[in-house]
Parts: structure tokens; sequence; C-alpha cells
């Protein structure tokens, strides 16, 4: 497995398809957080953004690699490995990325509550932070996983399937994300830090169940 990531990862860093995503996602973090801001806010806004652009980078790390090249990996590792292979490669990038900018908007934030006057710990938050963006990249790869091939093999309907989940996701009363998102603003207006700790674990295990999912699905529909 460790051998079909690094080929995974070089493969993606090759492509230089990761640009526009991470380029999106740094271009909404320099609209929309601002210096000075209560910091548990910021993380929210940076962990919430961070789920469409997992599920972006998933389906790129799927259907960036050529139909020979897919073939051969396939023939000679599997290709229910190969497909969960680059899909943890898709989940470590956007890991990093979250991560980075989850410290870059840490230090960036005013370590208070919205009211302004409320002391918030900062590491705390930091570490609250990272949680929350953890959740949100397992989810939105476990959404790149479920609306990508071999599951979905029309690129509009993936696509159109992939943005409607990636919502769906980040909204819907019950989801991981959204609880761990919620859970920061929350924290914010309270003057508290909450750790996202079940979130964490609801996402862990959908995204599980996604992959697995996913590479069953590609062991019998070998491309």
């Amino acid at each position: 497995m460790t051998a079909l990531m690094r080929y995974h990862a070089a493969l993606l860093l090759r492509s230089q398809r990761w640009l526009p995503p991470f380029l999106l996602y740094a271009a909404f973090l320099a609209i929309s957080i601002q210096d000075g801001q209560p910091v548990l806010d910021s993380l929210g806004y940076t962990a919430a953004a961070l789920l469409p652009v997992a599920a972006w980078l998933a389906r790129i790390c799927v259907t960036g690699e050529p139909d020979a090249a897919r073939g051969c990996v396939a023939a000679a590792a599997g290709p229910g490995r190969a497909h969960v292979a680059c899909l943890l490669v898709a989940l470590a990038g956007a890991t990093a990325l979250g991560s980075l900018a989850i410290l870059v908007v840490t230090l960036l934030s005013d370590p208070v509550a919205s009211d302004h006057r409320t002391r918030v710990p900062l590491a705390a938050a930091c570490g609250a932070g990272l949680l929350a963006a953890l959740a949100c990249a397992l989810l939105g790869t476990a959404v790149g996983a479920l609306t990508s091939r071999p599951l979905l093999r029309s690129p509009g309907r993936a696509v159109l399937a992939l943005l409607l989940a990636a919502l769906l996701s980040l909204v819907a009363t019950g989801s991981p994300a959204q609880a761990a998102v919620q859970g920061l603003v929350t924290g914010s207006q309270r003057g508290t830090v909450p750790l996202p700790l079940l979130p964490l674990a609801g996402a862990a295990l959908v995204t599980a169940a996604a992959l697995a999912l996913a590479g069953a699905l590609a062991s019998r529909r070998s491309p």
C-alpha cells in the first residue's frame, strides 16, 4: 500500500491538477479570513471550506491516471487496493493543506470569543480547529469517493453529485462536518473551546465505509 500511495502521490504532483482546488481554497481564506477576527469563528470557516476541496482532490486522484497505467497497476496490485491508495493520497493532501491553513489562521486571528471580550486559549482553539479540519477532510474524501468511478462514471452526473453531496455534508443536521463546524461557532459564542471528538469519529467511520465500498466496487468493475 505504501508503494501504491507513493506512486499516486507522484502522479498527482506531476499532473499539477491539484493547483486549482488549492488556489481556490487559498483565495477563499484570503477573502473570508481577516486579521483580528475571533479565532474560533475563523477556524470554523477554514474547516468548512476544506470539505469541498477534499472532495475535489479525491476526484482528481481517482480520474487522473491514464487508462493504460491504471490497468497495469490494477493487474499488479489489485484494482481495489490501487483505488483505495489513490483516495488515501487525496485524504493526506487535504489533511496537510487543512492543517497548514488552520495554523496560519490561528496566528492571524484574535484569541477572543464572538463578543471580542472573553479570552479564548489559543492552543486549545488550534487543537479544536485541527480536529474539525480533519473531520471535514475525511468527509470530503468520502464524498469524492462516492461521487466518482466506479460508482458514477458519467462526468456530468459525478460533478453534480459531488457538489450536492458536499453542500449537504456542510449544512445537513447530523452530518459530522456540520457538527464539527457548528461546535466551533457555538463555542465562539459561549467563550468555550469544544473538542469535536464525536464528529471526528463519525467522519472516520463514514469515510472508512465509503473507501471500503469504493474499493470493493473497483475490484468488481476493473477498468
